[in-house]
């Protein structure tokens, strides 16, 4: 090898218009379940949001899985009252020899029957979110664990929206955004938006909506999705039950359904189930450029 084969770059397929993201083992597609990834600003409700979606999917008679995609593994806390080992943890524990782990060693049975799995995120500054999406599905399919899913939800970090956690959207049928009603929120869902519809040049995966979250309007998410082609989905309000469910590790559908707003909710999250289930029409939303969308949202 001479020094100008050194410094060749080493050839990339493309993924989308112009990436260089994590590519996906053919032999990973998940065949049998509804998939759909959840996005979101950080701290907007997106693991809260997953885990009563979960629920009432699994209220509808459904078999549900969800992953959570979140070094802080805490997507499915409410589920199973617990902060459980992520597969990044259990794998390192029989050093990556994933022939030696059960799946009780890393998914977990939570509320309502919610089979629950933490992927984990990789050491700080030395791994890829792909990788640990990747080697998370493929443990599920290498002990037949996504056979009898009907729904898999992936519980996505922040807004990252770039490499290793893009990787869901290519197993997904439909991403997800959660949103409030601020400038912030949407920001990070125009963004998330731009990226789905990269990722769907290449994958199955459509832009399925938005779900309005913490706000008690949706005047500019509605706004948004005028000037964009987007879909609201659902509207959840700012509620001090929804954040005390959570201080109490518990889903909303545990809390007490006799408080007429609690109930409210409850039945707005089975509506939002029942829908996805029937299908979404995919929306044909365009992202805006940056510029635009602070001008828009009205910021100099």
């Amino acid at each position: 090898m001479t020094m100008l084969d050194l410094k060749r770059p080493s050839p990339r397929r493309p993924d989308g218009e112009g990436s260089v993201q994590v590519q996906m083992d053919p032999s990973l597609q998940i065949d049998s379940a509804k998939v759909f990834a959840v996005y979101g600003k950080g701290g907007i409700g997106k693991s809260t949001t997953s885990s009563n979606l979960s629920v009432a999917f699994s209220k509808l008679g459904k078999k549900v899985l969800q992953i959570g995609c979140d070094p802080k593994h805490d997507s499915t806390f409410t589920l199973t009252k617990r902060l459980a080992p992520t597969v990044i943890d259990v794998l390192e524990s029989v050093d990556f020899h994933s022939e030696e782990l059960r799946p009780e060693d890393y998914m977990f049975e939570g509320y309502n029957g919610v089979m629950c799995v933490e992927a984990g995120g990789p050491p700080a500054g030395t791994g890829c979110g792909g990788y640990v999406v990747g080697q998370t599905v493929k443990l599920l399919k290498e002990h037949h664990l996504l056979d009898d899913a009907d729904i898999v939800i992936f519980d996505v970090l922040g807004d990252v929206v770039c490499g290793g956690f893009a990787s869901p959207l290519q197993h997904a049928h439909r991403g997800v955004v959660v949103a409030a009603n601020d400038f912030d929120s949407i920001f990070a869902m125009n963004r998330i938006v731009s990226a789905i519809s990269a990722k769907s040049k290449n994958y199955e995966v459509r832009l399925g909506g938005v779900i309005a979250n913490r706000s008690k309007a949706t005047d500019e998410i509605d706004r948004f999705c005028d000037a964009t082609g987007l879909r609201r989905l659902a509207h959840f309000p700012d509620l001090d039950a929804i954040r005390l469910s959570r201080l109490k590790k518990r889903t909303l559908f545990e809390m007490d359904s006799e408080d007429p707003e609690v109930a409210a909710v409850q039945q707005e999250y089975l509506r939002l189930a029942a829908s996805l289930l029937a299908g979404v029409e995919p929306c044909a939303a365009t992202a805006m450029k940056d510029r635009e969308i602070f001008d828009f949202l009205g910021f100099d």
